[in-house]
């Protein structure tokens, strides 16, 4: 019996210990998030004008974003647009009349009666989607009419990601430089527009201007690439027909 009563009260104190052991690691972790709170506490007291103007600045630019979008960039997207439907007019008529364009090319480029042209709306709407827009067809304009350096300006001035607008406008300004003999720069932008939308139409179609310029170049091997570039990835466009016999002549001239 007197072993058993001894056993018991070891068995006790023990198990007192654990008790007074668990209660004072749980008062310690208490004590750290005690005073993590006090010092996160005097932290936000000792920066809370900081804290405050930096939430004040963001929600300034915030309503500062919405109030341009909503008052001035929407309204001016919207006055652009129906700015353009003026020269808009002029440059459809020029693209169905025989003969006598220039006239109405420069009406759609100058304006008048008080309207916009294109030029203007270019100018003053150059933010703008429609203003992006009115350097294209300035740009194009100028091609019509023969005054590439201009053509030049206002295509480079323009970028679409648009599947067919942009690598036209590319492929433009190709155009222009092959017809004041800078074959050299005509080869780079019809690269460009054969590489900006890689579709069945304007792809195929600039490959084979960049091949034909690169052969009134002499560059034999790269011609040779760029229509076997045709014949590969295209072959069922316009150009593909008779692009064999264009291998073979670069090929054969690479001799």
């Amino acid at each position: 019996m007197a072993t058993y009563k001894k056993k018991y009260k070891a068995e006790g104190k023990k198990e007192q210990q654990e008790v007074d052991e668990s209660q004072f690691e749980t008062a310690g972790v208490l004590n750290t998030l005690e005073e993590t709170a006090s010092k996160s506490e005097q932290w936000i007291e000792k920066n809370s004008k900081p804290l405050f103007t930096a939430l004040v600045a963001v929600v300034v630019v915030f309503l500062s974003f919405l109030g341009y979008t909503k008052y001035i960039s929407e309204p001016n997207e919207l006055e652009a647009a129906n700015e353009l439907a003026f020269p808009r007019k002029f440059y459809d008529q020029a693209s169905k009349a025989g003969s006598g364009i220039d006239s109405l090319l420069t009406l759609g480029l100058e304006g008048a009666d008080g309207n916009y042209g294109f030029l203007d709306i270019a100018s003053a709407y150059s933010g703008t989607s429609a203003g992006n827009l009115a350097n294209y067809y300035a740009g194009v304009s100028y091609l019509e009419m023969k005054q590439y350096d201009k053509a030049i300006e206002y295509l480079e001035n323009f970028d679409s990601e648009d599947e067919m607008l942009g690598p036209v406008a590319l492929g433009a300004v190709g155009d222009a430089f092959a017809d004041i003999d800078q074959g050299q720069q005509a080869l780079e932008y019809y690269e460009k527009a054969a590489a900006k939308k890689k579709n069945g139409f304007t792809a195929p179609l600039y490959l084979y201007k960049a091949g034909m310029t690169a052969m009134g170049l002499e560059k034999f091997g790269k011609a040779a690439t760029l229509f076997t570039k045709i014949k590969e990835n295209y072959p069922t466009s316009e150009q593909a027909k008779d692009v064999e016999k264009f291998i073979n002549a670069a090929t054969y001239a690479k001799k």
